[in-house]
């Protein structure tokens, strides 16, 4: 899906239900112009390396605390420190 347009990512992320992943912050302004509450994005911000195996012992850490708002249909942001959740639609 890498080379897939933002709009058909979104698309088939919603209608499978899934939750998307990235270190993409353009993901969370693209999720705001949608108004939609799917589909359910984690994105990784200024958080040291970018190595994936940090990043997956990262969202493992948090997927404990995040993981209802991400069925629900939110916008998770994990730091090094912290994490942040906004529910979907953004802007209503």
């Amino acid at each position: 899906m890498q080379a897939s347009a933002d709009k058909e990512i979104f698309e088939l992320a919603r209608s499978d239900d899934r939750v998307l992943v990235s270190a993409d912050t353009d993901f969370g302004t693209l999720l705001a112009l949608r108004r939609t509450a799917k589909p359910s994005v984690v994105i990784f911000r200024r958080t040291s390396g970018r190595r994936p195996e940090a990043q997956a012992k990262l969202l493992l850490d948090h997927l404990p605390d995040a993981r209802e708002s991400l069925e629900q249909g939110s916008v998770v942001i994990i730091e090094e420190s912290r994490l942040r959740i906004r529910s979907l639609p953004i802007g209503e």
